[in-house]
């Protein structure tokens, strides 16, 4: 056994400085003979010797790591193998999978213990207010019920007529459930439903009620010590948007000299921002910080795009820029970028806190749970559907995305079954006790995580704009109970105990149907085995006298789908 993570249990320090001296901890079985740290400093390798302690059947050695750079690479030399983040080698590895202990300044504090409720505006909940609201010639109104078309002509159409007004009348239901932070997708005017296309972000949208509904929502929030991160695009706005229309304002796109510009995978409602433009770069900073009156941080939509085109590469610049104007006016706000695939090479750099962990998150977890019937058309953009796979290729997958960032940035970035640019879980996996098997390890495995609304409900739907559906709220015998029960058991579970939001992740057992981990802080150790299917009882040592917290069960068992958790103090 060989294991080393970025957690408190091994890195102490969590929040270190640049001259700082650091300690850091590997764990081997006693067997293990010599460990060396390699860590490099101004860009130069240099070992230490590490030192042990017996623990019970566990050696714990110890070395201590100069923090000089804002990134500290370093790994371990396990008597003739290196261990990395990615895992053990008998042979030479490049350093990409390094660990890294970062001494930029630390996100705050509040986000690894926060759970996010994601809010399509439109679909959610309508004020009384909303019948006197004219609709813009391009929107199509809708009744509450009416089914979502979304393709063809209707795409992005449709009006059903959620604003924020809704959304504060329903805040306990959200609480309920454990949710202590709400995240809105745009609430600028746009052309569109899903107001990606932003007219301007100098304003929230009449139709959602305008600058005073979303101080009112703030406020509501706020009051019950709940908080509100908005979503905001840095790679392109809309064709009406007030810059691109502004004769003066022509640089702040990627324009060609006949009159044509660059636009969002082709799509020329949703103009490319040019971030070599030095006026876009001070006229960005404006709404970023204006806002944060009312909101608690952002999720930065197309982030993965932003600043990059053709030869130009400019997102780690944008990401350090939109990070220092956020932090000069709210130091304790989140900011959280979305990436449709791997995010290591943009994160670790004073920039984007975390991001939207599709890559080693979602997409294994549809991989094991899926339904076998599933029909999609494709898996998350990628073409032939979504592959059927067993858990360890579940694990290896999370180790080899963990492996390209920090654990400070793992553990930061959001979680999700799926989202509103997604199909809904209840589609991918069918069975409601494989739902529950998603929300366990949502509420269990590392990051912060993000439920889309209605996901609680059980709703349904195939793709992006589907799953973009109205809530119920006057048919609560459609409502799915037992997976509303479970999401409401699972979230207190990870609220209940530090843990579950702090505590390391060691993998413990992984089969095709079977994945088992240690979450561990110093002062508690959590167990958490997920089973898709039966098979034989897994058996792991350090049981004795463990308590059952979820799952109702005195045994770990041979059953499945099944979800348990235990506590061994």
């Amino acid at each position: 056994m060989i294991h080393h993570d970025g957690s408190a249990l091994h890195v102490p320090d969590q929040a270190p400085r640049p001259g700082d001296d650091v300690e850091v901890y590997l764990r081997t079985s006693p067997g293990v003979r010599q460990v060396h740290v390699r860590s490099v400093l101004d860009g130069e390798p240099r070992f230490s010797e590490a030192t042990a302690e017996r623990r019970g059947d566990e050696l714990w050695w110890r070395a201590t790591l100069p923090v000089r750079n804002p990134v500290t690479p370093y790994r371990f030399l396990v008597d003739e193998h290196w261990y990395t983040a990615a895992g053990t080698a008998g042979h030479e590895v490049p350093d990409g999978t390094d660990f890294r202990l970062v001494a930029y300044p630390a996100p705050p504090a509040w986000i690894r213990d926060a759970s996010i409720y994601q809010i399509f505006p439109d679909r959610f909940a309508r004020s009384p207010a909303w019948a006197e609201r004219a609709l813009p010639a391009w929107a199509v109104p809708c009744g509450w019920d009416a089914a979502v078309v979304g393709r063809g002509e209707l795409t992005g159409r449709q009006v059903y007529g959620g604003d924020l007004d809704g959304i504060a009348a329903r805040l306990d239901h959200i609480q309920s459930l454990g949710f202590d932070t709400v995240y809105l997708t745009p609430f600028f005017p746009a052309g569109s439903n899903h107001r990606y296309d932003a007219s301007t972000f100098d304003a929230v949208d009449p139709l959602l009620g305008g600058d005073a509904a979303l101080a009112r929502l703030a406020g509501a929030l706020h009051a019950r010590g709940m908080r509100l991160i908005g979503d905001i695009t840095t790679n392109h706005t809309g064709d009406s948007h007030e810059w691109f229309l502004d004769p003066a304002a022509q640089d702040r796109y990627y324009r060609s000299p006949d009159g044509g510009y660059a636009s969002w995978l082709g799509v020329p409602s949703l103009p490319k921002l040019n971030w070599n433009s030095t006026g876009l770069r001070k006229a960005f900073v404006d709404p970023l910080q204006r806002w944060l009156e009312h909101l608690d941080g952002w999720r930065v939509d197309v982030a993965n795009m932003t600043g990059r085109h053709g030869t130009d590469d400019l997102t780690h610049e944008v990401s350090r820029l939109v990070a220092r104007a956020v932090r000069e006016t709210r130091p304790d706000a989140m900011l959280v970028a979305e990436h449709a695939h791997g995010a290591g090479g943009d994160l670790d750099l004073d920039g984007w806190q975390g991001t939207m962990n599709y890559a080693g998150f979602t997409r294994p977890l549809w991989t094991w749970l899926r339904a076998a019937d599933l029909a999609l058309p494709d898996f998350l953009g990628v073409p032939g559907g979504v592959p059927f796979r067993g858990g360890d290729a579940v694990v290896r997958s999370m180790r080899a995305v963990s492996a390209s960032m920090s654990w400070r940035s793992w553990t930061h970035s959001w979680t999700a079954l799926g989202t509103h640019d997604t199909a809904r879980v209840r589609t991918v996996v069918g069975d409601p006790d494989r739902v529950e098997l998603a929300a366990g390890l949502l509420a269990t495995l590392p990051g912060v995580p993000m439920v889309f609304a209605g996901d609680e409900l059980g709703l349904t739907g195939a793709w992006g704009e589907e799953a973009r559906r109205t809530m119920p709220w006057h048919d609560e015998d459609s409502w799915h109970r037992p997976t509303l029960e479970r999401y409401r058991a699972l979230l207190g579970l990870r609220r209940a105990h530090p843990a579950l939001r702090h505590g390391g992740m060691r993998v413990a057992h992984a089969d095709a149907d079977t994945i088992a981990f240690w979450r561990e802080s110093p002062d508690e150790r959590i167990l958490v085995v997920a089973r898709r299917a039966p098979g034989p009882p897994v058996r792991v040592a350090g049981l004795e006298g463990a308590v059952n917290l979820y799952g109702g069960a005195a045994e770990i068992p041979a059953d499945g789908p099944t979800f348990q958790v235990w506590s061994v103090g």
